[in-house]
């Protein structure tokens, strides 16, 4: 940890942090000025713990404050630069995209949606997709994008839990040169969901989909509609989209964003972290069913009138060149990307990143999960020549933007690899026990925020009582993330990992509930565990552990494939297990829990530790023998 580098923009705003420490209140009341706001608020913050309204009273509208203030200046830049995975392009212009949001908005108004109403969207990474998600936040619809990777079961769950009447998909979107049948997942999905009453479907591969009385094409909607649309006059805490996480329940939950403390918590991060100019080309490669796309894809980048490059397929397709080459096409300045992704370009070596002309670079990020240090040094010396500053950032779907960031954009620190640095301005963030007092300095212990942000979700929908219990009851007025970390000599946050049941897979997050669930609801399976171990390039990968039902004979190969099959189509790809292992009994508490830890720590070849509340132990060394056994006959396969 004492390794450090000297690198910055040359910026420094003491200022700001001292206002932001003497009353963070204030301070986010400055900051909020910075967008346009129909009326003024009358009261900052109304905070009735753990429920948190800002600027009270005032009036605004996100689709206003990303597009129409940008008309008379910057009607003719351009705001994305899209690259398809098949090689197509587009460049759209800010008053390109206003006119086609303002019509679209007018599209969905045609189909009887209100101020209120919630509408789903299940689209690829093509431009439509910002464009229906603005088009929504227009009228006052609360939108919910779905990752377009995610099975027709989870889209049911999600829609039948917002209750959307209108969803918005494609005929197709490109994945590693297949054609993924979006609209023929999201058929299978509403079957039983009769409250579903339009589903809009975009033209993107041209591929043969059914047509049945609900579906509208996006082309033939949008030549039968005015492209004037004013923006609705939206309260501060007006929802402005709900976005689904897995929990340590079998359901995800919906994270609930209000609108005028979220756009004012982006447009400050987005100015501070990436030091963001008009010349510059920023490119995040966030999908943007991920809150990252949600944030600093769609909503910052526009707050600020940026030019952003937005790649549609998979980052090593067709080979492991495309992210450098699209870096090198558009002289990407700013690059935000995950420690996984760059986990991957670093198993392919240096030649093929130095073969390409990254000098147009400035700034560099990571978002996810924490950064490996000797990843952050490849990124540092191989990606950005050792004069690009890198931002190491830590937030969370419910936090809403970046908490904890090394801003270039008002400070030049040393930096430290595998560190995020210090919280932003404005928020309390601090390492406490498990009593919730602060530790020491280098030593672990829980991350918790002790004051409310703009950024953080309103609640979880329709469920106060669960926001409540999962987030603000651990420690009293406490926002807990579930998070390990601790704290250096210098005020350095260190994050290290979750601290409960979710596992956090290339940067997504899974509950191992739900593929737990999703396991034992194979007829032959009786119960399941799930846990996360290391990997060199994703950062975690999900091992399960898997007791058959009594009197079940079946092949174990046969089992195993079942059961991937089962959740890749019920959960998705995304959540399918690096290896199962099939074992008698699970290590249990004395009440029952399963004891995960020690799974985790068989899975890492670790000290299994202490086993007195468990009710078996001989079920721990039945599970490593398993373990151990499989590990040998893959390794002499190998051979």
């Amino acid at each position: 940890m004492s390794e450090t580098f000297e690198i910055g923009l040359g910026n420094n705003d003491n200022n700001l942090r001292k206002k932001a420490d003497s009353d963070f209140e204030s301070f986010w009341d400055e900051q909020a000025k910075n967008l346009s706001w129909f009326s003024p608020w009358e009261k900052t913050l109304d905070w009735q713990p753990p429920f948190a309204k800002w600027f009270v009273g005032g009036t605004i509208n996100a689709s206003y404050n990303a597009l129409d203030i940008h008309q008379e200046t910057k009607s003719s830049k351009s705001a994305i630069l899209w690259e398809g995975e098949n090689g197509d392009s587009r460049n759209i212009t800010y008053g390109e995209i206003f006119i086609q949001v303002q019509k679209f908005a007018n599209v969905l108004k045609s189909l009887g949606v209100q101020k209120g109403d919630r509408v789903t969207i299940y689209l690829p990474m093509v431009p439509e997709l910002p464009i229906a998600m603005l088009a929504c936040a227009r009228i006052g619809a609360t939108h919910t994008v779905i990752f377009s990777g995610f099975s027709a079961t989870s889209i049911k769950d999600r829609v039948f839990d917002s209750k959307s009447k209108v969803i918005i998909t494609a005929d197709g979107g490109y994945r590693r040169g297949k054609i993924v049948p979006l609209k023929d997942v999201v058929d299978d999905a509403i079957t039983e969901l009769d409250f579903v009453e339009h589903v809009i479907v975009l033209e993107r591969t041209k591929n043969k989909i059914s047509i049945t009385s609900k579906d509208k094409l996006w082309t033939e909607l949008m030549n039968n509609v005015s492209d004037s649309c004013p923006a609705e006059k939206l309260p501060s805490d007006h929802p402005l989209y709900i976005l689904y996480t897995s929990g340590t329940t079998g359901k995800p939950k919906g994270v609930l964003h209000g609108t005028g403390g979220y756009l004012t918590h982006l447009h400050s991060t987005f100015k501070w972290a990436f030091d963001i100019k008009d010349s510059d080309i920023f490119f995040c490669t966030a999908d943007i069913g991920w809150v990252t796309g949600h944030s600093y894809v769609v909503y910052a980048p526009f707050l600020h009138g940026a030019t952003q490059v937005m790649y549609e397929g998979a980052p090593d397709f067709p080979d492991a060149s495309r992210m450098w080459d699209i870096l090198q096409k558009y002289k990407v300045t700013i690059f935000y990307t995950t420690p996984t992704a760059l986990r991957m370009f670093m198993k392919f070596g240096d030649d093929i990143p130095n073969s390409f002309d990254l000098s147009s670079l400035r700034l560099l990020g990571t978002v996810g999960e924490p950064i490996n240090p000797e990843v952050w040094k490849w990124y540092f010396k191989t990606i950005g020549k050792e004069k690009c500053p890198i931002i190491d950032t830590w937030w969370q779907t419910e936090t809403g933007g970046m908490l904890i960031s090394f801003l270039p954009g008002i400070e030049t620190i040393p930096l430290k690899p595998g560190s995020g640095t210090r919280p932003i301005p404005g928020v309390n963030i601090t390492v406490v026990d498990e009593n919730g007092d602060d530790v020491a300095p280098n030593t672990k212990g829980y991350l918790v925020i002790k004051n409310p942000w703009p950024g953080m979700l309103l609640t979880l929908w329709n469920d106060d009582a669960k926001y409540k219990t999962v987030y603000w009851s651990k420690y009293e007025n406490c926002y807990y993330p579930g998070d390990y970390a601790l704290k250096d000599d210098d005020g350095y946050l260190w994050l290290l990992g979750r601290a409960d049941d979710v596992l956090k897979i290339a940067g997504h997050r899974i509950g191992t509930a739900e593929l737990e669930s999703c396991m034992v609801s194979h007829p032959d399976v009786a119960e399941s565990a799930a846990c996360g171990i290391p990997d060199e390039i994703k950062g975690e990968v999900i091992i399960a552990f898997v007791v058959l039902k009594q009197g079940v004979i079946n092949d174990s190969n046969v089992l195993e494939k079942q059961l991937v099959d089962k959740i890749r189509t019920d959960i998705g790809a995304i959540a399918t297990p690096k290896q199962i292992y099939f074992v008698s009994k699970l290590p249990k508490t004395r009440s029952g829990k399963i004891m995960r830890r020690l799974l985790k720590a068989i899975g890492n070849n670790e000290q299994i530790g202490d086993v007195s509340t468990l009710e078996d132990g001989a079920a721990v060394t039945e599970v490593k023998q398993v373990f151990d056994e499989l590990q040998k006959s893959i390794k002499e396969n190998l051979k």
